[in-house]
């Protein structure tokens, strides 16, 4: 995922835009993934700053689970093509 913040920072920023921030969805919390996403000596993460341009966190589940459901849906049709 930094690839791309990177990336968009670099080849598609326009001059005052915020610096662009990378989100990872998860349908479970993951100390894990928590710890290796961040680096490791991270003191400044600043999410509130963009809130209002996020979509909520109801928003973000249900999209989670549409998602889900669709990648189900075609893992269980591809298995009766085969």
């Amino acid at each position: 995922m930094q690839m791309y913040v990177y990336y968009y920072e670099r080849e598609l920023m326009n001059e005052g835009d915020n610096p662009p921030i990378g989100i990872v969805l998860c349908a479970d919390k993951s100390e894990s993934v928590v710890k290796y996403t961040l680096p490791e000596n991270e003191t400044q993460i600043f999410a509130s700053k963009y809130k209002l341009y996020l979509p909520s966190e109801e928003e973000l589940s249900q999209e989670l689970q549409r998602e889900y459901r669709a990648l189900e849906y075609d893992k269980k049709n591809q298995n009766n093509f085969t």
